[in-house]
């Protein structure tokens, strides 16, 4: 008998011409290899739910909806060429009287309702099986309630909820069965046959629910005993995230069963979750392919050949987990606790994912998605459970899940990684027994970022440092149709690679800057149409040449310091006061007086110099510096607003400071909110501008908004850069709604970190219990981000770039400390002393914070572009 393979096609798949001649392509290629192809559809995509809102009576106008839904198949079949379509106006007039049954009947009917849902499956047949035999195909249409059966679930005992399951939600097997395998043998070359529908023991039509498609192409495959399931959609299959949130989420070209499982069910959609266990057991492949990138490789599940490696292969998340919390000192040593609770939330119908437990207390995590949690039902089980525990329910929640092989073997390496969650708070941990997954609960609002920086640090690096291993192109490229190997973004060291080794060589280690990079990332942000004044944070590096850069393509200072502001004067013996701004914290009386005396801007961040020395502002301009209630930024340590940060006047003292200001006679001309550090998030400013401008309305002579720096840069390979169009389109929104106010910015990292490096040499190399180290002439001396606040620098062999890595390294510096880490589990070539070592991003708050720690001098700095 000739193999079958079944291919499933979803409803974008099969809403236009486009469409329907890759699917020729795809049957055509089946053919030639042999196997007889079984085509399985989804509705067009958006049919369904049409038909669920008339079978809900959502639709306040059934007719005229049946209307939309025939005229868009009618114009699918004119978009095919196809003459006259009986098949479709037979399949139409089905529909309609599946409307009249449902509306005619007494009371809800969930048969009646699957009748009409299944139509939409019918309907495409009726249009796509005569296109296919115009183009030549000997096909053969079967109605699929014809070859898939469901079967009802526990007769005794069954609810309710699980009667109307049955027909909504059906469950089929997908044992092989010889007389199916029979019936398609003897048909056509080519079967066509619908997703989503099976046929009911009483002879009725009953649906699959979400995903059902997918589950009924998984049920036939498994019945045919197939050579493979193809699943066609408009992704090319999984990614290491979700691709819509994270641009730079990689394709996985394998995976296994538990592995793929693990993440449909943590939350990607690409595939449903009931279609891998209908095949595991047959050790039946599932291919996940792309019409709209039909020649690309896409994902393969296949059985596991991986036990003992540990690895990691994507990171999910599902929205809209709702947690619950039942805490009583009476539940410790008490027998069936667990299942008192349980059983409430069992008899309301629900589903519990995770389950966190101490000596008093137990979390619970609920899908509201898949569970339908309305508030009513919500009440209803926390009134139960209120009988005899305390009950917290915290909603809006995300469940964020880093999904692999043996988890627990990569534990030692998440340490960086989880200093992501030092600012996010975490509801509940939870390592699966399966050691497929694990899984962190965190507020809904920071699941993006919580996502975005998890990928980076375990994902990006993992598909770097393996060359041959499972993931494929990253999103960006697929999306821009670039489906050849991925080259590494070049850096300006790249192309100055031999003056810098020669740099290494005389000195042993050196900051070296690249002017012409400092120039353009200035450029870049002046380019923001909207924002008027750049003022760079020269504590980030305060290096003259770079100054000198800064102040040449247009850029003012922003300083911190009476040291910084005579740093400029050294420098500039023609530099204007209004081209400085100065921005103690903290700082002695002293400090404000120098500014003033020079006549430079001054903006104050706290009550006290107004209400202690009232007299240096009496008659004076100033700006406030005000902290929103929140912030945000890479770290903990770079977080600067929120009742957590020493920076700022808070919102609630606005009338306070507006009071004294009144009374010294001062006048308030701006407001500055800085709020953290190494965002990449274009909105943050726009949200930053929009609170001052309301706060601006207690100070009739504001004219100045300053909504800060933090301009994030990305600190790995694969990482998107701050998009700045999307910034200034903000930007100019914000600025149209309050044309009178000027925006400034103060850049500061954004400017000079991609700009400089930090060289070394190698001195000793050494292995220890499995661990390699690789040492250097410079270390947290010169650059003390790292054990400061966990940055991440890339760090290559300048030596031996390009070459493979042989696995990776701990790099490390001379410095008597064991904080002297400067990159971690980092994939080095093999290395031998003396080799350049290079660190990036090192242009900024490297050397201006730097120390002579063990009597070591810091690394110098060269100037390159001068």
């Amino acid at each position: 008998m000739q193999p079958f393979v079944v291919i499933k096609f979803g409803g974008t798949s099969v809403s236009g011409l486009p469409q329907w001649e890759s699917i020729a392509t795809v049957i055509r290629s089946r053919l030639d290899e042999g196997v007889k192809p079984v085509v399985v559809h989804s509705a067009i995509r958006g049919v369904t739910d049409r038909l669920q809102a008339i079978a809900d009576d959502e639709t306040p106008d059934a007719e005229a909806a049946l209307a939309e839904i025939a005229d868009l198949h009618r114009a699918l079949a004119v978009e095919l060429g196809l003459g006259p379509t009986p098949d479709l106006d037979a399949e139409l007039e089905r529909l309609a009287r599946a409307v009249r049954a449902r509306h005619d009947a007494t009371g809800p009917s969930a048969a009646r309702t699957a009748e009409i849902l299944a139509c939409g499956e019918r309907l495409t047949s009726a249009v796509g099986v005569p296109w296919l035999q115009a183009q030549g195909f000997d096909v053969t249409r079967v109605d699929a309630t014809e070859l898939l059966h469901s079967r009802p679930r526990a007769q005794a005992g069954a609810t309710a909820l699980d009667r109307e399951r049955d027909y909504l939600s059906a469950l089929c097997d997908s044992e092989a069965d010889e007389a199916v395998r029979a019936r398609l043998a003897e048909a056509g070359e080519v079967v066509v046959t619908q997703g989503f529908t099976a046929r009911h023991p009483d002879g009725s039509t009953v649906v699959l629910g979400r995903g059902g498609s997918d589950t009924a192409a998984a049920y036939l495959a498994g019945k045919l005993d197939a050579r493979r399931l193809e699943v066609w959609s408009d992704v090319p299959g999984m990614f290491t995230a979700d691709p819509r949130r994270i641009p730079s989420a990689r394709l996985i070209h394998r995976l296994d069963y538990a592995e793929a499982q693990e993440i449909t069910t943590t939350g990607s959609r690409v595939l449903h979750p009931r279609c891998i266990p209908a095949l595991r057991s047959r050790r039946i492949p599932i291919h996940l392919h792309s019409t709209l990138h039909p020649h690309l490789r896409g994902t393969e599940v296949l059985p596991a050949t991986e036990r003992g490696h540990a690895h990691l292969k994507a990171i999910s998340r599902k929205d809209d987990v709702v947690l619950i919390t039942m805490e009583t000192l009476g539940m410790w040593q008490e027998v069936g606790f667990l299942a008192r609770a349980f059983q409430v939330v069992a008899e309301a119908g629900l589903s519990i994912d995770l389950v966190s437990t101490s000596e008093t207390s137990v979390t619970a995590s609920l899908d509201a998605s898949a569970n339908l949690l309305d508030s009513a039902l919500l009440a209803e089980v926390v009134d139960r459970l209120s009988a005899f525990c305390r009950v917290e329910v915290i909603a809006s929640c995300s469940a964020i899940s880093l999904v692999g092989r043996n988890v627990r073997g990569l534990l030692h390496r998440l340490g960086p990684a989880l200093e992501i969650f030092e600012e996010h708070r975490i509801h509940m941990v939870s390592l699966a027994s399966s050691d497929l997954n694990l899984t962190f609960v965190v507020d809904e609002e920071q699941a993006d970022r919580v996502v975005e920086r998890l990928h980076a640090i375990l994902l990006i690096e993992a598909a770097r440092t393996e060359p041959d291993g499972p993931f494929g192109p990253p999103w960006t490229r697929i999306r821009a149709g670039i489906l050849e190997p991925e080259e590494q973004r070049e850096r300006w060291w790249h192309r100055r690679r031999d003056e810098l080794i020669a740099i290494a060589a005389e000195k042993g280690g050196a900051f070296v800057y690249d002017l012409d990079t400092v120039a353009s990332q200035m450029r870049k942000l002046l380019a923001v149409e909207p924002v008027s004044r750049v003022m760079y944070a020269m504590k980030a590096n305060a290096h003259p040449d770079i100054l000198r850069t800064v102040r040449a393509t247009g850029g003012g200072f922003e300083c911190v310091s009476p040291g910084e502001i005579e740093r400029l004067e050294e420098v500039f013996d023609d530099l204007r006061a209004d081209e400085i701004i100065f921005t103690p914290n903290f700082a002695p009386r002293a400090d404000y007086a120098f500014a003033l005396d020079r006549g430079i801007p001054l903006t104050l961040d706290a009550l006290h110099p107004l209400q202690q020395w009232p007299d240096l502002f009496a008659g004076r301009e100033v700006l406030l510096r005000v902290d929103p209630g929140w912030g945000s930024g890479h770290h903990e340590k770079v977080v600067t607003g929120g009742r957590h940060s020493k920076f700022g006047i808070p919102h609630f003292e606005i009338d306070e400071a507006r009071a004294l200001v009144e009374r010294i006679g001062a006048r308030v001309i701006g407001l500055h909110t800085h709020s953290g550090s190494g965002i990449l998030d274009p909105d943050h400013w726009t949200r930053v501008g929009e609170r001052l401008a309301e706060l601006a309305e207690a100070f009739p002579e504001v004219r100045i908004v300053n909504v800060g720096g933090g301009f994030g840069v990305p600190d790995r390979e694969g990482l998107p850069p701050l998009p700045l169009e999307a910034l200034g389109d903000g930007l100019t929104e914000l600025r149209a709604r309050h044309p009178h106010l000027e925006l400034w910015v103060e850049p500061g990292r954004f400017v000079v970190s991609e700009a400089g490096v930090l060289l070394g040499r190698i001195t000793q190399i050494k292995g220890k219990k499995g661990l390699r180290y690789v040492g250097l002439t410079v270390g947290m001396n010169s650059l003390i981000r790292p054990a400061l606040y966990g940055a991440y620098h890339q760090i290559v062999n300048l030596t031996r770039l390009g070459e493979p890595p042989e696995g990776p390294v701990q790099v490390v510096g001379p410095i008597c400390e064991s904080g002297d880490r400067l990159g971690t589990d980092r994939p080095f070539p093999e290395s031998r002393e003396g080799d350049v070592v290079l660190i990036a991003n090192a242009g900024a708050y490297g050397r201006v914070m730097s120390s002579e720690y063990n009597l070591r001098a810091p690394a110098e700095e060269v100037v390159l572009g001068a």
